[in-house]
């Protein structure tokens, strides 16, 4: 590329990430700050606001800095060998802090931020591939980098953004409609759809060569209208047209390595019997999961797990179900690998399903020695104990609205 070319980019985006700053996210305090000789990984799923927290950083920023977002078609043919030009650049402006958004379809771009740390630069990157940013950060960057993970709008930042109090009401747009910000300031599905197109064809066919593209859409829309149930590879080639389980599990991780499904394990002291325990399969967003399904009938229970795994995932990567002779439990949370926290998610809790709800709470609690627990529900609230050990009944509303930021 040239020289010229890269300056008319960074003068234009430089305007755009300007007028769109948008509303203040809860995790920028933690990111604001540089810290001197470490660069600053912003990873999380497409449209979750990345560009726009980094416009919100770069509007607090007093000194010079220069901003560069790579997914444009004006640097398709951007290459490592152009980095020198950014160099060129960012002294002509005098620049101090470098912004590059969606840098890891640069090969090499670890090598360059690592060369600008090591030239007194401020960097902040921003990504949409764990697994990618991860692999390069550890080859290049060890011991160099801080990273945070961005996800769609939270229930608090939902409540913010559309000016409303933590509520049923509230909970209900927000079980609906998910998080993503540009959906909910337009209203439009072709903006979520659009972006499932993005992952499966970009992020995913084009970058890992997968030539069945429907096989893998196929997939995908079965994933995501089926969160909250296990699933397993082996079972998972009879329902969709994916030949082979290796096949599927290959699916899996790029699905949870670009953010759209997480796959939950079975909480055991076997590394062992983790693996080979079928995973509870969730979605990065209702909203989602709203355009993707076809049923007559709503599972609102499932949207529910689904909106208690979101917040927990903002917070916590320790997350595990719990299950042993017919008891379950939806979420164990571990903290420096010991369970934390146990948590079960129900729409009501009523006569039909108390004694399951509450009976596989306990046995969790006992077997994990954790004295206090919780049911999630719409809008229940009340208390259980028994021998000694204390369940709260909490509306997923009241719960999500106390939790910190994140």
């Amino acid at each position: 590329m040239k020289y010229a070319e890269i300056k008319d980019v960074v003068a234009s985006q430089k305007e755009s990430v300007a007028r769109n700053i948008g509303m203040s996210r809860a995790i920028i305090d933690s990111v604001e700050l540089p810290i001197e000789g470490f660069a600053t990984i912003i990873s999380g799923i497409r449209r979750c606001g990345k560009s726009t927290l980094m416009g919100q950083v770069i509007a607090r920023t007093q000194a010079p800095c220069l901003y560069l977002n790579f997914d444009t078609p004006r640097l398709v043919g951007f290459s490592a060998s152009d980095f020198v030009l950014i160099d060129k650049v960012a002294k002509d402006e005098g620049a101090q802090s470098l912004f590059f958004d969606e840098i890891q379809t640069v090969q090499g771009w670890e090598s360059y931020v690592r060369s600008a740390l090591d030239g007194g630069y401020h960097v902040m990157v921003t990504g949409s591939n764990a697994s990618l940013l991860s692999r390069e950060l550890g080859t290049r960057l060890t011991g160099r980098h801080i990273t945070r993970e961005l996800f769609p709008f939270s229930f608090n930042e939902y409540c913010r953004f559309k000016g409303l109090s933590a509520s049923p009401e509230a909970c209900a747009g927000y079980l609906s409609e998910g998080g993503f910000p540009q959906y909910l300031k337009f209203g439009e599905e072709v903006i979520l759809s659009s972006l499932l197109d993005d992952i499966l064809y970009r992020d995913i066919s084009v970058r890992y060569g997968v030539k069945d593209v429907q096989a893998l859409r196929e997939l995908t829309y079965y994933l995501i209208t089926n969160i909250g149930n296990l699933v397993s590879a082996n079972k998972l080639t009879q329902a969709v047209h994916v030949k082979t389980a290796k096949t599927v599990l290959e699916y899996f991780s790029y699905l949870s390595q670009t953010y759209l499904c997480s796959f939950v394990p079975r909480y055991a002291y076997s590394y062992k019997a983790q693996m080979i325990s079928p995973k509870k399969v969730y979605c990065i967003d209702n909203g989602l999961h709203s355009i993707v399904t076809t049923s007559a009938t709503t599972d609102e229970g499932r949207k529910l797990e689904n909106m208690v795994f979101g917040e927990l995932r903002r917070r916590w990567s320790q997350i595990y179900y719990y299950s042993d002779e017919g008891h379950e439990c939806d979420f164990v949370v571990c903290e420096k690998t010991q369970p934390s926290m146990v948590f079960q998610v129900c729409h009501e809790l009523n006569h039909d399903n108390e004694e399951r709800e509450v009976g596989g709470l306990l046995t969790a609690m006992k077997e994990l020695q954790i004295s206090n627990g919780a049911i999630l529900t719409f809008n229940q609230k009340d208390i259980v104990v028994e021998g000694g050990y204390t369940i709260a009944v909490v509306p997923v509303w009241e719960w999500a609205s106390s939790l910190a930021q994140a």
